[in-house]
């Protein structure tokens, strides 16, 4: 099968870029970029990714990373459906899994009522790439037998609303995407909701970058250890015993105390 064949003229993939490292990418992913003829990709897509696009294949930046300026939603889902019936190979780059938190079931709805053919390649989520590069696990057998993600991105003015008791509820880890900017008040909202404030955490930055941090600490510090990290960098949380590790080589707090 030729590259370009993977995708048909007129269809869209929804492709995972994973957190940023292009060896992280999957060999679909890798095929499928090589065979677009566009390319819409988010802020968050590694550089080393958006190296792997053909020289003379269309890309357009939709922006969507916080703090900085993107494209409405809907003005994305009239690119998309604009590309393919203009009969274009279109592939969608989306950082980490396009079905965590990367909107794709808006998407997909969209181009699917306008008749367009669909479908998605998935990637390596960030919770996932944190955990191994820290050597840690997400779940551990009689530790954590579950695991939770919520996002923490919000539009500007609208409150942090979660389900702070089940999210407190132990036996089981919490990835918080998007965190930095609310991490007092995830530290507060779950001690308050009956979190121990021992709880091990671990705040991964710029995931399987070249500049990667993964700083360890306990929950009740966790303001504290965000406090150094830039508005640019992409933050993941990592909240319960799973994911403590005794013997990594990443940055570890000892001691630090909720500087609000």
């Amino acid at each position: 099968m030729q590259p370009n064949e993977l995708i048909a003229p007129g269809e869209v993939w929804l492709v995972g870029a994973g957190p940023g490292d292009p060896d992280l990418l999957t060999r679909k992913a890798e095929k499928l970029i090589a065979a677009a003829e566009i390319v819409f990709h988010d802020a968050l897509v590694g550089p080393g990714v958006l190296d792997l696009i053909p020289q003379g294949v269309e890309r357009v930046s939709v922006g969507k990373r916080s703090g900085r300026h993107s494209k409405a939603q809907e003005s994305i889902n009239d690119l998309l459906l604009a590309a393919a019936k203009a009969g274009k190979r279109v592939v969608r780059l989306k950082g980490g899994d396009p079905s965590v938190f990367g909107r794709s079931a808006e998407e997909m709805e969209h181009l699917a009522e306008a008749g367009v053919a669909v479908r998605i390649c998935p990637g390596i989520t960030t919770a996932s790439a944190a955990a191994a590069n820290g050597h840690a696990s997400l779940t551990l057998r009689g530790v954590a037998r579950g695991l939770t993600l919520v996002t923490a991105h919000l539009k500007a003015g609208e409150p942090l609303k979660l389900d702070w008791e089940a999210l407190a509820r132990p036996g089981g880890t919490l990835g918080i995407y998007m965190g930095r900017a609310a991490a007092g008040e995830i530290s507060r909202s779950l001690i308050a909701a009956g979190r121990d404030p021992e709880t091990p955490v671990m705040v991964a930055v710029n995931v399987s970058l070249p500049n990667e941090r993964l700083i360890r600490g306990k929950l009740s510090a966790l303001a504290f250890l965000v406090a150094t990290i830039s508005d640019e960098d992409p933050t993941l949380l990592l909240i319960g015993e799973a994911v403590a590790g005794t013997h990594l080589p990443v940055e570890v707090v000892e001691s630090a105390t909720v500087r609000a």
